[in-house]
């Protein structure tokens, strides 16, 4: 009898298989190319099985690795795979991990890859290649909530290139307001601009510019923070003090730039209380 311990044991870890732990063999041919069973896929092993755990989970990658051990071309597989690598700063192993998920669905993911380029690895430079690409295929689209020349004006901002950050910019700003040209300004796009000017010393567009971004949105900790520096080269101490005051108070009360995945990476020109008291000397 108790030689038959081990078998058991075996039985019973094999009917305790993970949610997402295939079925079936691999699909071959024109099967594995089908959208609809692509969709078919993701919908079993991504949205019905890795989202019902933490990205921390181990169960989040066994789902996506047994999705690919079925069909090795679904671009989102690839695509979740990466999410825990990058929320970890484990760069290295994620990226060919997007380089994947773009290269089989560049509409999709190409422009999510620039995004993760520009915020998370800091490559500006393949950032502007992959948004300059996607902008050819998706025309007026954005991504994470802001339009490609955003992103791509915060990579020449980055780069020192002002001028092509200054023309990005503003075709960010057209492409927002509509073809009425009555539609709000994103308040980050109003901060960077502002900051782009302060760096070309152009103090009143940039004074102009940081004071739009506090009209809409008060409690931006970097536009309170870079605008007490500008009113500090204009020899105006108490308008700066009062700035940097407002910067360390918001950061107190937990206001951010209100991005997307502001907490996985440091957005450009974002801020800490260190530079903030740094300024107060």
């Amino acid at each position: 009898m108790a030689k038959s311990w081990p078998w058991c044991l075996s039985l019973l870890v094999l009917a305790r298989v993970g949610d997402c732990q295939s079925a079936h063999p691999p699909a071959l041919g024109d099967k594995c190319s089908s959208k609809p069973y692509q969709d078919s896929l993701v919908t079993r092993y991504i949205d019905h099985g890795a989202h019902k755990y933490s990205y921390l989970d181990p169960r989040w990658t066994q789902c996506c690795d047994s999705l690919l051990a079925v069909c090795p071309r679904v671009a989102e597989a690839y695509q979740q795979k990466a999410v825990p690598l990058i929320k970890d700063g484990k760069y290295a192993e994620a990226m060919p991990l997007e380089d994947q998920a773009a290269a089989l669905d560049p509409p999709k993911w190409l422009a999510y890859r620039g995004f993760i380029k520009c915020i998370f690895t800091k490559d500006y430079a393949g950032a502007l290649l992959d948004f300059q690409q996607v902008a050819r295929l998706k025309p007026g689209s954005r991504e994470m909530d802001h339009t490609y020349p955003f992103f791509e004006g915060l990579c020449h901002l980055e780069l020192g290139n002002y001028q092509q950050a200054e023309v990005d910019f503003k075709e960010d700003i057209r492409q927002q307001k509509g073809p009425d040209g009555t539609h709000d300004v994103h308040f980050n796009t109003l901060f960077y601009v502002g900051v782009l000017y302060l760096q070309l010393k152009q103090y009143a567009p940039a004074q102009a510019y940081l004071a739009r971004c506090l009209r809409a949105y008060p409690q931006h900790p970097e536009a309170n923070y870079y605008l007490g520096l500008l009113y500090q080269t204009q020899g105006n101490p108490a308008a700066a003090r009062r700035h940097l005051l407002a910067a360390r108070q918001a950061l107190a009360s937990g206001y951010r730039l209100n991005e997307d995945n502001i907490y996985y990476a440091n957005y450009p020109r974002q801020i800490t209380d260190y530079e903030i008291e740094q300024a107060l000397r």
